[in-house]
């Protein structure tokens, strides 16, 4: 390998790894902080000491809580298309085509990298999260407005390929390839913790909203303490990745350094012989 192409080689794997370094530490320092202000807030538990010390406060509020529990329908739920004994009070039903089509150049079928949506519907009906496993409704908080929380993922219930007949379709030099069938839903029994403004009514129902105060509006298919520890690892991974291509880039310093070094005596070497 010539002088130029080792030297080059070297300059970019110095330059991605930095790069890369420095991605990771950005990314490292931001999900720190997130998980550092998921600890700062306060997790209260459903139960009737809750809606007592609630009920003290004016206004009859929590600006920002944790919240976790059983997922219950308040009235009627809602039933898969697909699993007939499978249960749930958000319904997300979705179609999706992915075609192919004649590129000209070189005279081949290519499959469109972006599926279309041709049909997308959402079911939601009211719920609350109940204070235990046992589904005591006694004490539980209705949840407003789910469908504006971040981070908010159904869990995926049925998923089916279809492959079309495509051929009265050539003469558009396009043919629909597949068609995928998914249905995702929030069931009825799932884990959820939500993370928002808990507020007391007038009857004695308490309610998570989304926060007035600017503050983001979360709902997490899982429990408390696995989301946070899942986010904790998110946070050691960028760091172990961090510390992987910082030390990537010092070795291909390194290794620039000497071969920059040593290239002239092995010159001179070659002349003398």
């Amino acid at each position: 390998m010539s002088d130029n192409k080792y030297a080059s080689l070297a300059l970019l794997c110095f330059g991605g790894s930095l790069a890369l370094s420095g991605l990771f530490y950005n990314l490292y320092r931001k999900k720190r902080e997130e998980v550092q202000k998921l600890k700062e807030i306060p997790k209260v538990e459903l139960n009737e000491d809750l809606i007592n010390s609630i009920e003290s406060l004016q206004p009859k509020q929590i600006n920002y809580v944790a919240v976790e529990g059983i997922v219950l329908p308040d009235g009627e739920m809602l039933t898969s298309h697909y699993v007939p004994t499978c249960y749930g009070v958000i319904q997300k039903s979705i179609v999706q085509q992915n075609k192919k089509v004649f590129n000209k150049i070189t005279n081949t079928w290519l499959v469109v990298p972006k599926m279309k949506n041709l049909q997308e519907t959402i079911k939601t009906v009211p719920f609350s999260l109940a204070a235990n496993s046992d589904y005591d409704t006694r004490v539980s908080v209705h949840v407003e407005s789910p469908l504006t929380a971040m981070g908010f993922s159904l869990e995926l219930v049925h998923s089916r390929l279809r492959f079309k007949d495509y051929f009265g379709h050539l003469l558009n030099m396009e043919k629909p390839w597949w068609l995928e069938e998914k249905e995702e839903m929030l069931k009825v029994g799932s884990t959820l913790t939500g993370f928002g403004e808990l507020v007391l009514d007038s009857n004695r129902v308490l309610r998570l909203r989304p926060p007035m105060d600017g503050n983001k509006y979360m709902l997490i298919i899982s429990d408390y303490w696995s989301y946070l520890k899942q986010q904790e690892s998110s946070v050691m991974l960028c760091k172990v990745l961090t510390a992987v291509f910082g030390m990537t880039a010092a070795l291909s310093s390194l290794c620039f350094l000497i071969g920059s070094a040593m290239r002239p005596e092995v010159t001179g070497l070659i002349r003398m012989a």
